[in-house]
């Protein structure tokens, strides 16, 4: 498994390989050259050269997540198989736009969409989606649907050859996690995670992270985020429940390249 967290500012996109397939987490491109981000369109089209692009998965409907000219871009010009998102609908122009997007996709099939809402009798493993990966979900769960961002996904990936975990974290607050982790426990343990609310102090708690027990953390945030990310406190927190942890916004701004076969993980800068 290889995950390319993009350096596209204050948002997300991913990018995660297999050995034919892909899947993308989240849609955000930069639209301001204020600060130095990787160009989007070039590097889909080295990390995605000769890989199917089965699915696209929008972790929740802010605009750093799920964004229209992203939108557009992966569903024009790569085609997946389908797309997951959280079953709660926040009324934004934003979402409107993506929504717009998704019922305009035109071509011979028929996108199969997956809204996501777990309950006692809501299945949360996907195991068909892809060949190479299986989903395992964890929210947004009724009980817990108290902001937009506690109905954000969390979605542990497994790659069926090697076992390598990744765990998707979206912006999951430390309310949600509380539940989590009493529900879920040891089943949320993975090689990467990619870290809650872009490294917000809030986004994950220390129960949690003692069940993930993480090797690598990955932050997607913004050079000079205005929102401080990655908080102090959770700086502390990946420091000590992690062996690394890497930021996008590092130094001037970088993408990150980490790959996870089951027993290693090794992160690298990724230049396109």
């Amino acid at each position: 498994m290889q995950i390319y967290t993009l350096n596209v500012g204050q948002g997300q996109f991913v990018v995660v390989t297999g050995t034919n397939e892909a899947f993308i987490v989240d849609t955000f491109v930069p639209l301001s050259t204020a600060q130095e981000t990787v160009f989007v369109k070039s590097a889909l089209s080295r990390i995605l050269a000769n890989k199917k692009l089965v699915g696209l998965l929008v972790t929740g409907f802010d605009a750093d997540h799920f964004c229209e000219p992203g939108m557009k871009l992966v569903l024009n010009k790569y085609r997946p198989d389908w797309i997951m998102y959280p079953k709660y609908f926040k009324e934004t122009d934003t979402a409107n736009r993506c929504f717009a997007s998704i019922r305009a996709l035109e071509g011979p099939k028929e996108i199969a969409k997956h809204s996501i809402v777990l309950s006692e009798n809501v299945r949360r493993l996907f195991n068909s989606l892809s060949r190479e990966f299986t989903f395992e979900v964890f929210s947004p769960h009724r009980a817990d649907m108290n902001s937009s961002n506690n109905c954000s996904i969390v979605c542990k990936v497994i790659e069926k050859a090697t076992g390598a975990t990744y765990l998707i974290t979206a912006d999951t607050e430390d309310d949600r996690w509380s539940t989590i982790a009493n529900e879920f426990r040891t089943s949320l343990k993975a090689d990467v995670l990619a870290a809650a609310h872009h490294g917000s102090d809030n986004g994950i708690t220390a129960e949690a992270l003692k069940y993930v027990k993480p090797h690598t953390i990955l932050v997607s945030a913004g050079v000079g985020s205005q929102y401080g990310h990655p908080g102090l406190a959770a700086q502390r927190l990946f420091g000590a429940h992690s062996e690394k942890w890497y930021s996008s916004n590092s130094g001037k701004g970088q993408s990150l390249r980490t790959i996870a076969d089951g027993k290693t993980v090794s992160t690298y800068l990724f230049v396109v």
